[in-house]
This record gives structure tokens, C-alpha cells and sequence, in this order.
């Protein structure tokens, strides 16, 4: 699994995911949306939405119907217990009808941060909400239900769709509450630093727009960012 320097992700952590997405337009400019960000599909059940970093660890599970293709689980939880760096788990529910049982819940909650694990991505439904919170586990899903089946690990590392996202295993990741942005890594580095004038412009605009100066008109003739 590749990865950036670890100065480049403490940079990225102090940046919601609209600022790097808008960095990393001045940096590689725009790309498709499938490459770049997640839908409104996925929600963020977080208390105060912290953002979180991390490289992704891809697995599809079937919470309801069996398989003809199982895995062992702990070939699972050992990718996550045998990384040095911050992992996000991506779930994705591949059973029929996908989200009718829940691919997540409050003791795999646990599990995972016993593990290192950064955050939990499910492209399907969770249950146990309030454990999960407990256990301090940042999660983002597309709904709740109480329930599940025999629920089985179907595969490991596969690049995945996710609320409209292409997500590779080892893709770098940020997640707020606005959702997920797939940071490049070739661009890591470059999209860290550019943040921060993304920032001062954001800032420097709103400045100009809560004056009590403020001109349309002057506003209008003059070069601008936003």
C-alpha cells in the first residue's frame, strides 16, 4: 500500500474535505465526480462531524443472504491490526436488496478501534448508533436498520463504488460531514499546502461580503477567486 509522508496527512487533518476538494482543483484541476467525491447518499452519523484521514481498506459483505464465496473474517481484521498507519474501513453492502440488514454495528464498533482504525465507511445500513458513538468509533453510512442475517465477508481490496465514488484499496480519504474526498496521492503533498490558500481566499471573501462597504459594482470589476 502506498503512502504519503505522515507531515503531509497532519497538514491534510486540519482541513475540512470541501477545502482539499477545492485544492485539489487548483492543483490537478477537475476531474469526474466518481473520482473526486462521495454523493448525498452517505451520511455522516458523527457528533460534531470531526474530520478524519485515512487509507482505505476495501471489503464487500452480504449481511442477509449467503454467499457462494466466503472469506474468513480475520483475513479482514488482520489487514486493519497489521497497518502503521491511519485506516478508513469501507463496507460495502453487495446483497439484494443492498441496506435491508445492517453491515455494522456497536461491538465491530469496538473492534475496530481496538484496531487503529480511523474511521468506518458503509455504503449500506448500520445498527447500534448510540454503542457506536460510545466506543468513539467515526462512522458514515446510508441509513439504520435494527437487524441482519448471517452476514458474511464476501471479498478484500477490491476498488469499490460508494455513494458514487470510486474508492481503491490504499486510496487516501477524508470524511467530515459533507461526505468523502479521494485525495490523490501523487498530488498529496502539493493539495496539503495549497489549502491554506484556499483558506485566506474563503476568508479574504467573506470579509468583503459582511462589510458594511460592501459594493456590488466595485465587487463586480475587480479579479476574484470566489
Amino acid at each position: 500500500m502506498s503512502k504519503v509522508d505522515i507531515e503531509t496527512v497532519k497538514r491534510l487533518q486540519k482541513y475540512d474535505s470541501a477545502t482539499i476538494q477545492n485544492a485539489a482543483i487548483r492543483v490537478r484541476g477537475y476531474v469526474d465526480e466518481s473520482e473526486d467525491y462521495t454523493g448525498p447518499e452517505l451520511k455522516c452519523f458523527n457528533d460534531g462531524g470531526a474530520t478524519v484521514i485515512g487509507y482505505a481498506v476495501t471489503a464487500e459483505v452480504q449481511p442477509l443472504n449467503i454467499p457462494g464465496k466466503i472469506l474468513d473474517w480475520n483475513e479482514y481484521y488482520d489487514e486493519l491490526a497489521n497497518s502503521d498507519f491511519p485506516l478508513i474501513s469501507i463496507l460495502k453492502d453487495i446483497d439484494n436488496p443492498s441496506g435491508r440488514g445492517a453491515s455494522f454495528g456497536d461491538v465491530m464498533a469496538y473492534r475496530h478501534v481496538a484496531l487503529g482504525v480511523s474511521g468506518v465507511v458503509i455504503d449500506g445500513s448500520l445498527r447500534d448508533l448510540e454503542g457506536i458513538k460510545e466506543a468513539k468509533c467515526p462512522i458514515w453510512a446510508k441509513g439504520r436498520v435494527p437487524g441482519h442475517g448471517p452476514f458474511n465477508l464476501v471479498s478484500l481490496g477490491k476498488t469499490l463504488e460508494v455513494s458514487g465514488l470510486k474508492i481503491s484499496h490504499g486510496d487516501l480519504l477524508v470524511c467530515d460531514q459533507d461526505g468523502i474526498t479521494n485525495i490523490p496521492l501523487n498530488y498529496a503533498e502539493e493539495i496539503s499546502r495549497v489549502c491554506e490558500d484556499v483558506r485566506k481566499d474563503e476568508s479574504n471573501s467573506k470579509d468583503v461580503f459582511s462589510s458594511k462597504d460592501f459594493d456590488y459594482e466595485s465587487w463586480r470589476n475587480k479579479d476574484k477567486e470566489y
